[in-house]
C-alpha cells in the first residue's frame, strides 16, 4: 500500500507516553509495515527505516506495538486495513471488467475520460472538483475599478464612490479567515453599494435646496427688508442710557 488513513486523535491517545525517538520509530515503522505488507523482520529493521543508532528504541516500540510471531512482528490492526484495502480494490477491479468487457481477471481497461474507480484509500476527483474555483482575498494594493466607480454612480448616486469603495475595501481586507475570501469581488461590491445605508442630511442643506433656483428675490428675505424700514428708530434717551451703560461696564 502506498497510502493509509492516519487518525490524529487516536494516535495521539495510544503513543503520548512515547519519546521523540520512539515516536519517530513508530511512524516509521508503521510506513514500513503498510508499504511491504508483510511481517517485520526485527533483524536489520533499525537500519532500514534509518534508525541504526537508535535500535533499542525501536526494539521498545516493536514489543508494544507489535506481535512477535514465527514470521516476524505483525500488526493485526494494519493487517485488517490492508485486507480492507485489497478488498474494495478487487472489488473496483470487477465492477470495471463487468462495465468495460475486460476479463474477470485481467486489469481494469477505463476508457481515456472514464472516472478513475474509487478504493477505501483513494476517491475519485469529479469533475466538479476539477472545475472547483477557490476564493481569494481583497489585495491591499487594489485599486479601484473605473467599471465599479460607474457601477455606483449609475446606481447610487447620492453616494460617493471613492469615500464607499475606500469603507469597502477597509472593511474586507480587516476581516480574518475565511471571512475575508470571496469568490467574485465585483459582485460583491455591487452589494456593498446597493446596501450602503444613505447618511443623513444636515437640515441646513435641506434648507439651502428649497430656495428656488430661479432670480426672483427671496421672499422671506424681502420681508424682513420691509419690517426693518417700517421699523421706528431707537428714541435718544434710550440711545444716550445704553452708552452710559457701556461705560460703566
Amino acid at each position: 500500500m502506498h497510502y493509509y488513513q492516519f487518525h490524529i486523535g487516536d494516535y495521539k491517545s495510544h503513543t503520548h507516553h512515547l519519546s521523540l525517538m520512539e515516536d519517530l520509530a513508530y511512524r516509521r515503522l508503521l510506513d514500513f509495515y503498510f508499504l511491504h505488507e508483510q511481517p517485520i523482520k526485527h533483524r536489520d529493521i533499525a537500519r532500514q527505516i534509518g534508525m541504526r543508532e537508535h535500535e533499542e528504541d525501536v526494539m521498545t516500540v516493536l514489543n508494544e506495538f507489535f506481535i512477535s510471531t514465527a514470521d516476524g512482528f505483525v500488526s493485526p490492526r494494519a493487517d485488517k486495513e490492508i485486507k480492507q484495502y485489497k478488498e474494495f480494490a478487487e472489488a473496483g477491479k470487477r465492477g470495471a471488467a463487468k462495465r468495460w468487457g475486460t476479463p474477470p481477471n485481467g486489469e481494469a481497461i477505463s476508457p481515456p475520460n472514464a472516472t478513475p474507480i474509487a478504493t477505501n484509500n483513494h476517491k475519485p476527483i469529479t469533475n466538479n472538483q476539477e472545475k472547483k474555483i477557490l476564493g481569494k482575498r481583497l489585495a491591499s494594493d487594489f485599486s479601484f475599478p473605473k467599471e465599479w466607480e460607474q457601477f455606483c454612480q449609475e446606481t447610487r448616486p447620492e453616494l460617493s464612490p471613492v469615500k464607499t469603495f475606500d469603507q469597502f475595501k477597509d472593511y474586507w481586507i480587516s476581516q480574518p479567515g475565511q471571512k475575508g475570501v470571496k469568490l467574485d469581488w465585483e459582485a460583491t461590491w455591487r452589494n456593498w453599494v446597493r446596501n450602503t445605508n444613505v447618511p443623513k442630511q444636515n437640515p441646513a442643506d435641506i434648507v439651502r435646496l428649497t430656495v428656488p433656483s430661479s432670480n426672483l428675490p427671496d421672499p422671506a428675505l424681502e420681508k424682513i427688508k420691509t419690517d426693518a424700514l417700517k421699523a421706528a428708530p431707537m428714541p435718544d434717551h434710550i440711545r444716550q442710557a445704553m452708552q452710559e451703560i457701556r461705560k460703566k461696564a
